[in-house]
């Protein structure tokens, strides 16, 4: 396959010369032209165009940026942050292919770099994938759709294009939340929080990019401006040390950070901070308090137990290590219990990391990991101990098992989606631009469906012992 442009036929008045030959794949075609160099921060004004079938069908000015801290450091190919904007160069919604009008938007790039040996998802499908069943459930996932990209003449390989996680009706459906929601009902909503790592603009925004190729120390740069500590350490104790230490400091392991999501770090009040972080308080300390030995439960006051389960349940199926500890959003509407979700990170799960033995929950992280400065919070493995919450799950996964997460549905998905990816030539595209780390795609998907055959029908004989 040639890497130079090739002409390919449109429907308008010019043809359109792409980076790469693309046949008649169905794949959109997304075509980015930056003069600038493109930064971690911030968004650099560029153009986007996107063919279906060579035809254009969109035209945009946007603003981009590389993302990602750990995947940025690890990989060449990058995953970008892209927001629509008017002419002027301010944000604007717009309204790609079958997705709602919004302007943010990610093109996630799978990790690959040759020289370290460094490929977390040969299959490209590890995102996608979890990011569907959690839509089956009926739970709000990124929508992401399968895309070839290139930049500024070269072909970059096969992208995912997805919505970017944020509030809005056709996302993370929350109410709006004003500065000057301080009343008694108006403050309880909406929040989204983010356990996760320090990144970005967080600690070190417009900083050179060469910056960002090492700046391990900014993923732990926790400050009472952009978060709040749990009250209680990984093992339900009261923590008796002041938060925000240094990063990855001796006793780190032992924390729980919440980041602001929405509102903003900027944008959040005092009073705003003081109930959120109540509000999480209450919540654990009920957790740890409740005697499950009773049919009473005072945790359950706090949380909306039916997202918890489905949270537990998608990221048991993908093995995702990361889970719980990192990546991990929770969101609180106006009135309502906290929910955990969406879903999101999925590129080290399946079992691909080996961190935790297939027969084990993903929840119990911590008995494998040692002192890993992100670990698995109380909340989890202090759940399973609860036969209320065991009961719960065990409803849920019988219902599931028998339709959406059967194992033919599930098998179906990753066979399907395959089948579209290789049928389209996205992944002979993809390895021949990303060469230097011998992929057998067939096999790749083949560990992937087993994988999953084994999970599920451990979790089976695990859920069904309840």
């Amino acid at each position: 396959m040639s890497c130079q442009k090739e002409t390919n036929e449109g429907d308008g008045p010019e043809a359109v010369n792409f980076a790469v030959e693309t046949g008649d794949s169905q794949l959109p075609y997304f075509m980015i032209s930056v003069p600038e160099v493109i930064q971690n921060e911030p968004k650099v004004a560029a153009d986007l165009k996107v063919y279906l079938n060579r035809a254009e069908v969109h035209d945009t000015p946007i603003g981009i940026e590389y993302r990602g801290s750990t995947s940025y450091r690890m990989s060449d190919k990058k995953s970008y942050g892209i927001e629509t904007w008017d002419v002027g160069g301010a944000d604007a919604a717009y309204q790609f292919l079958d997705y709602a009008e919004e302007e943010d938007y990610i093109l996630m790039g799978h990790v690959f770099r040759a020289a370290d040996f460094n490929i977390f998802d040969p299959t490209l499908m590890h995102h996608y994938i979890g990011y569907e069943l959690y839509r089956k459930m009926g739970r709000y996932a990124a929508k992401s759709t399968y895309i070839d990209l290139e930049i500024n003449g070269n072909y970059m390989g096969a992208y995912l294009f997805m919505e970017k996680l944020k509030r809005d009706k056709n996302r993370i459906d929350i109410a709006k939340l004003e500065p000057t929601d301080t009343a008694a009902e108006d403050i309880t909503g909406g929040y989204i929080l983010k356990i996760d790592k320090t990144a970005g603009g967080d600690v070190a925004g417009n900083m050179p990019l060469a910056y960002y190729d090492t700046n391990w120390g900014d993923d732990a740069k926790y400050s009472a401006n952009i978060s709040f500590r749990s009250d209680y350490d990984i093992y339900k104790q009261p923590l008796n040390f002041p938060a925000f230490g240094e990063p990855y400091h001796p006793q780190q392991f032992l924390e729980t950070y919440f980041l602001y999501e929405y509102p903003k770090a900027a944008e959040i009040t005092a009073d705003q901070k003081n109930y959120i972080q109540g509000y999480i308080h209450d919540f654990e300390t009920a957790l740890i308090t409740d005697d499950f030995t009773s049919e009473g439960r005072t945790y359950t006051n706090y949380i909306d137990l039916d997202s918890f389960v489905d949270f537990f349940i998608i990221n048991e199926i993908t093995g995702n290590v990361d889970g719980y500890r990192l990546s991990t959003y929770l969101h609180k509407d106006r009135g309502q219990k906290l929910k955990m979700g969406p879903i999101w990170d999925l590129n080290i799960g399946y079992n691909k990391q080996g961190r935790v033995p297939y027969d084990d929950w993903i929840a119990n992280y911590n008995r494998y990991v040692s002192q890993d400065a992100w670990m698995v919070p109380f909340w989890w493995p202090r759940l399973l101990e609860d036969p209320i919450f065991k009961a719960a799950l065990k409803s849920r996964w019988q219902t599931l098992r028998a339709g959406t997460l059967s194992t033919a549905q599930v098998l179906g998905l990753v066979n399907g989606t395959a089948a579209y990816l290789q049928d389209n030539g996205a992944i002979e595209r993809n390895y021949q631009k990303w060469v230097g780390i011998p992929v057998d795609y067939p096999l790749a998907v083949s560990e992937l469906s087993s994988y999953l055959e084994n999970r599920l029908q451990w979790m089976d004989q695990t859920i069904g012992g309840f």
